[in-house]
């Protein structure tokens, strides 16, 4: 009997089209999905595939802030070493200059990789 089949679904939930590429494309239809759930219209079975569907969307948004985020925190790691090999020679010139004298930690050529104190 036909009336064991499922309903077809609704056009405002396109179940096999792409899912959107970018942050942004995710993140407006997230924002679309919000305003149809919103809007009460939506039927119980539509309701079910656009929570689905935000929860997808939701977690690849996820994974691109987590991405941009790893990125942004190499990059502070690599300003981080680049400020501490400019500090360096600065800090000879302040006049510390440790337990040693004024000899810098590479004088000696030995196998000390750390930092002084």
């Amino acid at each position: 009997m036909s009336d064991s089949q499922p309903a077809p679904e609704s056009p405002a939930v396109p179940a096999d089209a792409t899912p959107p590429q970018t942050y942004e494309a995710a993140a407006a239809r997230v924002e679309e999905i919000i305003r149809r759930l919103d809007s009460g219209e939506a039927s119980l079975n539509e309701t079910l595939e656009l929570v689905g569907e935000g929860k997808a969307l939701i977690e690849l948004c996820a994974r691109e802030l987590e991405a941009v985020s790893g990125a942004l925190e190499e990059l502070r790691l690599d300003e981080l070493v680049a400020r501490l090999e400019r500090g360096r020679p600065d800090a000879s010139q302040t006049g510390h200059e440790g337990p040693g004298g004024p000899s810098s930690p590479s004088d000696g050529g030995g196998g000390s990789a750390g930092v002084s104190t």
